[in-house]
């Protein structure tokens, strides 16, 4: 996507100055960074301290990291290690383990000296891919906003999300917001109700996205949706995952539960949507296998913005001594979900759907 003239990815290998780039999500929406990772530490910092977020990105960024790494050391033992040190940066997305089990199984075989131009080949295969199938999904993802905008007579469709499912939570395009993109690419009236999202308030970056495309959009508190759905100012849901059981439950940022409990209680269609890497084949039930990650509780006591003097500062928000508690994630059952947007269509949330598209894939797991 583009941010003024130039377009961007959200991570990219620049070969003039033989780095890996990433925009550092630090700073955003208050200041665009460009970071340069370069060591293995590097590359587990950024996953651990969320330089970079989202499932699709922090794939993408491991298999970079991996990449480098067999650069400096393309032994067998150097690559279990980079392996097991970037997949204990976080545990709850799928795609972390997903692309380091790709470069695993992909470098096993290659001779110790191919292996760095092999893995470099390979992590910008990682990234082409994330861009095509989210892609995809904004062009199935728009066939659910062209029916409802046709029964609204030029009316907006407003959509709520959740979290931060944008381009700079992938390589490009983004899964929940694909289809706004390809929607407003499209001419057809949507509005964007987005949750601030606390903590870390991700639902700043959509806006930042949404807005540098134009797309109309309102910043609500995370307890905002359902009196919108009550009062029937929401057409539609849809939201990102971090991982899906192969029975359809979706593991998203915390919050997301609780909008599907609205949304369901109202008759508002929930979508999830996720590129294929995104499914956990060897998970029934999301409840009790999804491990849950849980992060400082500084992220819940404190907050950053820019202050009036125009610094990015953090602030403390609860009184001292209190303490937080910060589970980054929660479970949405597959009964609360209208259905899952994939590169390959529509499905329903249940393990008949999820097989049914992707039969190559789901023999990875065992219901």
């Amino acid at each position: 996507m583009k941010v003024g003239d130039t377009h961007y990815r959200s991570i990219w290998y620049d070969t003039a100055k033989d780095a890996v780039q990433i925009i550092d999500q630090r700073w955003l929406p208050h200041d665009f960074r460009i970071t340069a990772l370069e060591t293995l530490d590097d590359f587990a910092t950024a996953i651990r301290d969320m330089w970079v977020r989202g499932a699709p990105l922090i794939g993408a960024t491991a298999a970079y990291g991996i990449a480098r790494e067999m650069r400096r050391d393309r032994s067998d033992a150097h690559l279990q290690t980079a392996c097991d040190t970037l997949n204990a940066t976080r545990p709850t997305a799928i795609n972390l383990g997903w692309a380091l089990g790709r470069c695993q199984t992909a470098l096993k075989d290659v001779a110790e000296a191919d292996r760095a131009k092999v893995a470099l080949q390979l992590a910008q295969d990682i990234c082409d891919e994330d861009v095509e199938m989210n892609r995809q999904i904004g062009l199935n993802g728009l066939q659910i906003i062209r029916d409802i905008a046709a029964r609204k007579d030029g009316a907006p469709v407003n959509i709520l999300t959740h979290c931060n499912a944008g381009w700079i939570a992938t390589v490009d395009w983004g899964t929940a917001t694909s289809p706004m993109y390809h929607a407003a690419n499209a001419n057809l009236p949507i509005h964007v109700w987005i949750d601030e999202t606390r903590p870390r308030n991700q639902g700043a970056l959509t806006a930042w996205e949404l807005g540098a495309h134009g797309i109309s959009h309102a910043y609500i508190t995370d307890n905002a949706g359902g009196h919108l759905m009550q009062h029937g100012h929401v057409d539609l849901v849809i939201t990102g995952t971090d991982r899906t059981t192969r029975a359809g439950d979706v593991c998203n940022k915390i919050g997301t539960y609780l909008k599907a409990l609205a949304a369901h209680d109202n008759n508002v269609p929930f979508y999830v949507a996720l590129p294929s890497p995104t499914i956990d084949w060897t998970v029934s039930d999301g409840l009790a296998d999804i491990p849950i990650e849980a992060r400082p509780a500084s992220e819940v006591t404190h907050i950053q913005g820019t202050a009036r003097n125009g610094q990015i500062s953090e602030v403390r928000v609860t009184p001292e001594g209190t303490r937080g508690e910060n589970p980054a994630f929660d479970v949405t059952p597959a009964r609360l979900i209208t259905g899952l947007v994939t590169e390959r269509g529509i499905t329903s949330a249940t393990p008949e759907g999820l097989t049914a598209l992707f039969p190559d894939l789901s023999q990875n797991g065992a219901l």
